[in-house]
């Protein structure tokens, strides 16, 4: 009897003090990364409620939210006013869109602390999922309390830049750049506010500040382009509209836009080549972009290029005058005969006898039969 009290002893001994080693091994194993073996010895532990929140943890660090969503719960319910909880389960509760249940937590929580920042911050992005006008409020309410809250501040300034109010937006981006320097998001939000504003110059100094970053993407460079373009830096243009096009080759307005940057700086070669390719892939009435293939042709004395592109162009909208005109303009370059030359503005003019190039036309006949008169024909 004697023996048996004392085994019985010994192993409610052994248990009390093994006990704490379970959570001290099952800790370690989480902070190595070993989150499924850690899962297992916490399940062993005899006081469940005490691990749920560990148990959750370590199933969202393995990418299982749902047996994380349902220890959170588990969790919440044998501890009902432990605030770390309830805050954790909030924000996973709001990342899998239970909105409703993520607001009732984070308010909860804010009954206890109004002071805490990111229980605003948190409040503001289930408000946002739930498109309601008053989350902008939670993210101001999260910067006033924290002026250094970078989330808060993207997505205050975010609002302001959706809302074209670039001055409002930039004050606060430069607010948050003077704690964070090298936030990408904020720098970028910075690009955009003087992209819209059509400050293009400095547009391109907050886009370049991205590049440097280590940032790259077809938005990022299409965008850069354009800047440079607009401050007539074409080739700076051309070089970023390449980067860009590497992303996607196929994309057809940036390859039309590619070969009129190239038209541009006189390389018709190419100009030509980004077009033809643009146009292949449209399947659009292109009567204006074949006609700027036309003129492309036509600064490279390729006048039956030219006229095939504009019978094109006519097919796509035979009432565009100006494409016609283009045409009597490119057959006058292209043919030899007088004749035949007058004989295409006179069409012109019996096919739009109230055309707004009547001056010109008149005048070019004019000259036309002056020509062939003193050629003696």
């Amino acid at each position: 009897m004697r023996k048996i009290l004392i085994a019985i002893i010994l192993l409610t001994v052994f248990k009390t003090e093994a006990q704490p080693s379970v959570l001290s091994v099952a800790d370690s194993l989480y902070a190595y990364g070993n989150y499924t073996k850690a899962i297992q010895i916490y399940k062993t532990h005899n006081n469940p409620s005490e691990v749920y929140d560990k148990i959750a943890k370590a199933y969202l660090a393995i990418g299982n939210d749902g047996e994380a969503l349902l220890n959170y719960d588990l969790s919440l319910k044998a501890n009902p006013d432990n605030a770390l909880i309830k805050y954790d389960y909030a924000k996973l509760l709001s990342r899998h869109q239970k909105l409703e249940e993520a607001s009732v937590l984070l308010k909860e929580l804010l009954n206890i602390d109004t002071k805490n920042p990111n229980y605003h911050y948190e409040l503001g992005l289930v408000l946002e999922l739930q498109s309601d006008t008053l989350a902008i409020n939670s993210f101001k309410n999260a910067f006033d309390l924290d002026s250094t809250h970078q989330k808060a501040i993207c997505k205050i300034a975010e609002d302001y830049l959706v809302n074209r109010k670039h001055n409002l937006s930039l004050k606060y981006i430069d607010t948050g750049l003077r704690a964070y320097e090298s936030n990408i998001e904020l720098i970028n939000l910075k690009a955009l506010n003087y992209y819209w504003d059509e400050k293009y110059v400095e547009a391109a100094k907050w886009f370049e500040k991205e590049i440097e970053l280590g940032q790259s993407s077809q938005f990022i460079h299409e965008k850069l382009s354009f800047c440079y373009a607009q401050d007539s830096e074409y080739k700076k243009a051309i070089e970023q509209g390449e980067i860009a096009l590497q992303y996607d080759p196929k994309n057809k307005t940036n390859l039309y836009i590619q070969g009129q940057l190239y038209e541009r700086i006189g390389d018709f070669k190419n100009a030509e080549k980004y077009i033809s390719e643009a146009l292949e892939l449209m399947d659009i009435p292109l009567d204006a972009e074949y006609s700027k293939l036309a003129v492309i042709y036509n600064s490279q004395n390729k006048y039956k290029e030219a006229i095939d592109a504009i019978q094109i162009a006519i097919n796509e909208n035979p009432k565009n005058q100006f494409t016609q005109f283009l045409l009597v303009l490119t057959k006058d370059k292209y043919y030899a005969d007088i004749d035949s030359k007058i004989k295409v503005y006179e069409d012109f003019k019996e096919k739009f006898p109230n055309n707004i190039y009547v001056s010109f036309v008149d005048k070019r006949l004019k000259e036309l039969k002056e020509e062939k008169f003193m050629k003696g024909e």
